[in-house]
């Protein structure tokens, strides 16, 4: 992620789109994924990340949508092949945005990057036929403060694109309502 990265805004307060500036030519291509003096330039945050995750998944493979009530963690997302829809919703009662998505198409081919803070559920569901996903969080995974979304909740009315029911683990097919969701200050 060099000085010549980009960020946008997203409706979400916090969320941020980064785009880094990628060399290409005719041997391939280059570019920092991640750098801390340009992260803290770009978004005004310093975030120390202790854990990255990636996970492989098939088409149609949907994931979450995730967070932790205690040891929230903000993560930086992004897709080394393949393509996905990700999405953040909003849990933080004080926020402007409280209760509302976003959601973008992350690739290997257009190397955007999502960074959620603390403080929002976050999912994907798989676009093409498998996609690799990684993901840098800002604390350790606390599977006992974990919490799922429901993923369809008609309240939230995330505008997945699907082609039919997605293949969920257990714990997505039993993620609870948005009314009923433990949410932060």
């Amino acid at each position: 992620m060099s000085a010549r990265a980009t960020v946008a805004d997203t409706p979400l307060a916090g969320v941020v789109v980064i785009e880094p500036a990628v060399f290409g030519d005719d041997r391939g291509f280059f570019y920092e994924s991640y750098n801390a003096r340009t992260f803290e330039a770009l978004t005004g945050q310093a975030p120390v990340f202790v854990q990255d995750n990636h996970s492989r998944s098939s088409r149609g493979v949907l994931r979450g949508l995730h967070y932790q009530i205690e040891h929230a963690q903000g993560k930086l997302v992004r897709a080394t092949a393949g393509e996905v829809f990700d999405v953040a919703v909003d849990l933080r009662r004080s926020s402007p945005t409280f209760g509302r998505w976003f959601g973008l198409v992350l690739s290997a081919a257009n190397k955007k990057q999502l960074w959620i803070p603390p403080g929002f559920a976050h999912g994907f569901v798989t676009l093409s036929e498998s996609a690799e996903f990684l993901y840098k969080t800002t604390d350790y995974w606390a599977p006992e403060h974990e919490r799922t979304l429901l993923w369809n909740d008609a309240r939230l009315a995330i505008d997945w694109p699907l082609d039919g029911e997605p293949l969920l683990a257990a714990k997505d097919r039993a993620g609870i309502p948005f009314a009923d969701a433990e949410c932060f200050a």
